[in-house]
């Protein structure tokens, strides 16, 4: 048998089968290393409960990392939604660190910029998003308690993951589009049984038969130790087109001579901030 995993919680997962049922399901072994979205291959051991015998080939995972752990956030998904709002203020750092796991993972970036009716606050958030704007970055606004629907024809036949800081109004955002999301997870909370631990690490729901939305939990940090030097150079758009022209070819880009980025910086082709957050995400300073 094969499915969709809907929904995850520690080792439990809720695998959607062809004909539209859900089953709780439970990895081999100790190790797992399924994600939302994941198509797998399951056997039925029970009525109401299988076990996943393998995970079919991806066609894209988004995770982030730190240097003790990894965490699976999605599997095969087409775009990212990265939620920030006009209040309270959201980390810059974060939304490139997120942006950079999509930029790696040829995963397309959007951003989403929610309670654009508190007209006080806009300028401001605007203008902090204006580095991401002026590099090709789709943003959106809206608010998602009166017009979220603005971001439905973004979300049209892709697969999109949700992510953001908590406070960002991503819930709302999720609820005010799937009326039914809330009832959603608790129905699937009760079938995993997880008592008060009702946090699932991602929830999948459907949006029309070729749309799906992925709503994952807020989080505060983006950890990117996946991802080596070079992987991280390439995903800053903007260095890419100085990339392989310094004079060393394992040149830091900090204070060796005829540095193409460096150079580039001074020219104002990259932007200091860029470049100050590129040193810090590296580990270079």
């Amino acid at each position: 048998m094969q499915g969709r995993v809907i929904a995850a919680h520690g080792r439990q997962y809720m695998v959607e089968l062809g004909d539209g049922t859900v089953l709780p399901c439970f990895p081999r072994g100790k190790k797992s290393e399924v994600a939302c979205g994941d198509r797998v291959d399951i056997k039925q051991t029970s009525n109401d409960q299988g076990v996943i015998e393998a995970i079919q080939p991806r066609s894209s995972l988004l995770y982030r990392s730190n240097e003790i752990r990894q965490k699976l956030i999605a599997a095969n998904v087409d775009q990212l939604v990265i939620v920030v709002a006009s209040e309270p203020a959201f980390s810059e750092e974060l939304v490139t660190r997120a942006l950079l796991a999509a930029e790696s993972a040829d995963i397309e970036p959007l951003i989403v910029l929610n309670k654009c009716d508190l007209a006080d606050k806009l300028p401001a958030a605007r203008e902090r998003l204006a580095v991401f704007a002026a590099l090709g970055y789709r943003i959106v606004e809206l608010s998602a308690r009166d017009h979220a629907e603005d971001l439905r024809p973004y979300l049209a036949g892709q697969t999109s993951v949700l992510v953001g800081q908590s406070g960002m109004g991503k819930s709302t955002l999720v609820n005010a589009l799937i009326p039914e999301a809330q009832a959603a997870t608790r129905e699937i909370s009760q079938a995993l049984d997880s008592g008060k631990h009702t946090t699932t690490h991602a929830t999948l729901y459907h949006l029309d038969a070729d749309s799906h939305l992925i709503d994952s939990p807020g989080l505060q940090e983006f950890g990117l130790g996946h991802l080596d030097k070079n992987d991280i150079e390439m995903a800053f758009r903007e260095f890419r087109p100085f990339l392989g022209q310094c004079r060393f070819r394992d040149c830091r880009h900090d204070r060796e001579p005829d540095c193409a980025l460096t150079a580039a910086v001074h020219a104002g082709k990259i932007e200091k901030s860029r470049m100050a957050v590129y040193r810090r995400i590296a580990g270079l300073d």
